[in-house]
């Protein structure tokens, strides 16, 4: 079940092929996550006809099949000719009218969480640009889904309904967020961005330390003073956030001084306190 806060594979998954069919401009787009060994298709969008509900796509077979298994996309210009791919899926492909579709798979870690389809009625010229944003929307499900995932894995080891959290479990809760800061900077998507923000609100709201007097004060972090803040607090070394957040180690000094000064404090230590009691971290 996953957690109250965090978005479900459903939710995931219709926001996924939505932007598939607006992104590459295709009129017809579909997908499904693997459930018990095989691709259940549950979100369709610009169907004509009802062919592709409920649809189940086995590993190696047909299109998706063979995307899921061979970890790559697939493309089938005239999908009703190809001799590259089994038919096995003719009735529900062709039902719908389907001439060009293309298959991607939504890696997580290397693995194949599910498949993305987008295709046209008409047999159709097959753009780099159109590959590129199809891909594009496949990698922001999976880096969705392997944050979604951790996230979930780390509050389960807190339950909210705890009075307090045990010091190495509220460390582990500020590492996930600092890794949170992290991928969040590399995502350019804003609302990917929006979502991840969402989650690392939540965690932050979930590690506070009840016993620490909260002292709200009028100061505006950016981003990055944020993430090198947050990567202080778990005790790392200004190499180690360089390192960590792909910045240069001067870069990381700047930025660790200028959020110390809007805080007024004299020692990174004292500056991590003062933004935990103002609620500006975990």
């Amino acid at each position: 079940m996953t957690p109250v806060g965090l978005a479900s594979d459903a939710d995931l998954l219709a926001r996924a092929v939505g932007d598939l069919a607006t992104r590459t401009g295709l009129p017809v787009a579909f997908g499904g996550f693997e459930q018990s060994g095989a691709i259940d298709v549950t979100t369709v969008v610009g169907n004509r006809t009802g062919h592709l509900a409920g649809l189940v796509v086995h590993p190696t077979r047909g299109l998706g099949g063979r995307a899921f298994v061979e970890r790559r996309p697939r493309l089938a210009l005239d999908y009703g000719s190809s001799r590259n791919i089994t038919h096995d899926y003719d009735r529900a492909i062709l039902g719908e009218g389907i001439s060009t579709l293309f298959a991607v798979p939504v890696l997580v870690g290397g693995k194949s969480r599910g498949v993305l389809y987008c295709g046209s009625w008409t047999q159709a010229p097959f753009g780099e640009n159109t590959a590129r944003a199809a891909l594009q929307v496949a990698s922001d499900l999976a880096t969705e889904l392997r944050v979604r995932d951790e996230v979930a894995r780390r509050i389960a080891l807190a339950p909210e309904a705890a009075p307090g959290i045990d010091v190495a479990t509220r460390e582990e809760l500020r590492e996930a967020y600092a890794e949170l800061r992290r991928i969040g900077a590399e995502v350019a998507d804003p609302g990917i961005r929006r979502r991840l923000t969402a989650v690392e609100e939540r965690l932050a709201t979930l590690t506070r330390d009840r016993t620490m007097p909260h002292e709200p004060i009028d100061v505006r972090l950016s981003p990055r003073e944020t993430d090198v803040l947050a990567c202080a607090a778990l005790g790392q070394t200004n190499a180690e956030i360089a390192v960590h957040l792909s910045l240069r180690e001067g870069t990381v000094k700047s930025y660790l001084q200028a959020a110390m000064a809007k805080l007024d404090a004299s020692t990174r230590h004292a500056a991590v306190t003062k933004a935990r009691r103002a609620g500006l971290l975990p």
